[in-house]
C-alpha cells in the first residue's frame, strides 16, 4: 500500500458505545478532546501552508461511523475543499466492525474516504467478550466484506495478549484476518494503560501482563504470515506518545521501537537456523545487508550474545555484506 503524508485527526472515544478493558483513547492518542470540523480545517490549513499535496487525512481513534450521521458529514464536509485543491488526495478513518452498513459506506465514499480501518482485535468471541469489545468475530467478517464490496481499501487491526487469548489464538487470529484479504494490517500488542479496567484486572492478579518479550515472540510468528500473503503490516505496536512514555503505560508491551525488536528477533531465528551444525568453538561472521546490521546485532548486542552462547562459539560478529545479501554465514574453525 502506498504511503502518503498523513494528516492525523484524533477522535478519542467519539461514538464508541463500549468501554474496552484495555482502552483509554485520550492517553493512547495524546488528545483529550474529540475533533470538530474546525479542527479539521485547522489541520488542513497548516498542511497547506507547509506545501503538502496529495496527503491523506486520517481520523484515528474512537468509532467514526458510530457518531451521528450529521457529525460524520460535518467532519467530512470540512475536508471537501482540500480534496478539491489537492492538499489531500484521500481520507481514511477507523471504526468498529458493528458500526458499518452499506448506506454509511456509500456516504463515506461520496465524501472522499478511500480506506476504512476496522478494529477486529481478535477473531475469538471469548476474547472479544472478555475484553469488553461488544461485537463478535462474525461482525468483523461481515464488515470486512462490505468494505471491500463498497470499493474501499480495507485495513484490519488486531491485538495480541488480550484477556482470554494465547499465542496460539493470536496466531490463528492473524490467519483469519489474512483470509479476509485486507489491503493492510496493524498489530497492537496489549499495553496496560493507567486508569483502565485492564489495569485493575492486572493489579488484582486476574490478568497476566503481556510483556514486551511476549509480544516480540508472538509477533515474530505472526509477521511472516502477513508478509507471505503480501499484506503489509503498516504499524506494529502503539505509536509512542509523551503521555504513554511518561507513565500512562504502566505495564505490558509498550516499547517505542517494538517493530524493530520483532524484526531483530526474526533475524536471530534465521541466523540460528543457519548455525545449526556449526562446530562448537567456531569463529563465525554473519554477513547482512548494511541496513540490517543493527537489527541482526540486537539491542545491547542481545542477538549476538544469545547465539554465541547457544552454539558455544568462540567468536561471533556481524558485518555488512558488500554484495547486499540478506544473511550469509562465514565459519572459521
Amino acid at each position: 500500500m502506498a504511503r502518503a503524508r498523513i494528516i492525523p485527526i484524533f477522535v478519542p472515544h467519539l461514538g464508541c458505545p463500549n468501554e474496552c478493558v484495555f482502552c483509554d483513547q485520550k492517553r493512547i492518542s495524546g488528545s483529550p478532546l474529540p475533533a470538530s470540523a474546525g479542527d479539521v480545517v485547522l489541520a488542513l490549513e497548516r498542511a497547506k501552508t507547509l506545501g503538502v499535496t496529495g496527503g491523506e487525512l486520517a481520523f484515528y481513534g474512537g468509532s467514526f461511523t458510530a457518531v451521528s450521521p450529521a457529525l460524520q458529514r460535518q467532519l467530512l464536509e470540512a475536508a471537501r475543499p482540500y480534496l478539491a485543491d489537492g492538499t489531500i488526495g484521500a481520507i481514511r478513518l477507523s471504526t468498529r466492525p458493528d458500526a458499518v452498513d452499506a448506506e454509511t459506506l456509500a456516504m463515506l465514499r461520496e465524501h472522499g474516504v478511500a480506506t476504512v480501518e476496522l478494529g477486529a482485535q481478535s477473531m475469538f468471541d471469548e476474547v472479544l467478550a472478555a475484553s469488553g469489545r461488544g461485537h463478535t468475530a462474525a461482525d468483523t467478517v461481515r464488515a470486512a466484506r462490505m468494505v471491500k464490496a463498497a470499493g474501499l481499501r480495507l485495513v484490519l487491526q488486531m491485538m495480541t495478549g488480550l484477556p482470554g487469548s494465547s499465542p496460539e489464538r493470536d496466531v490463528e487470529t492473524a490467519r483469519r484476518i489474512i483470509d479476509l484479504a485486507p489491503d493492510g494490517a496493524r498489530i497492537y500488542p496489549t499495553v496496560i494503560v493507567r486508569g483502565t479496567a485492564l489495569e485493575e484486572l492486572w493489579r488484582a492478579g486476574t490478568y497476566d501482563e503481556h510483556t514486551v518479550s511476549d509480544a516480540v515472540a508472538v509477533c515474530a510468528d505472526i509477521l511472516p504470515l502477513f508478509e507471505a500473503a503480501g499484506i503489509p503490516v503498516i504499524r506494529l505496536g502503539l505509536n509512542p506518545t509523551a503521555e504513554l512514555s511518561d507513565g500512562g503505560a504502566v505495564a505490558g508491551a509498550y516499547h517505542p521501537a517494538l517493530g524493530e525488536l520483532v524484526r531483530s528477533e526474526l533475524l536471530r531465528r534465521r541466523a540460528a537456523a543457519l548455525l545449526e551444525g556449526v562446530p562448537a568453538g567456531s569463529r563465525v561472521t554473519l554477513h547482512v545487508a548494511p541496513e540490517r546490521v543493527s537489527a541482526m546485532t540486537g539491542q545491547r548486542r542481545a542477538n549476538l550474545t544469545a547465539l554465541k552462547a547457544q552454539f558455544a562459539l568462540a567468536d561471533l560478529r556481524v558485518e555488512p555484506s558488500a554484495a547486499g545479501e540478506e544473511l550469509l554465514v562465514d565459519v572459521e574453525r
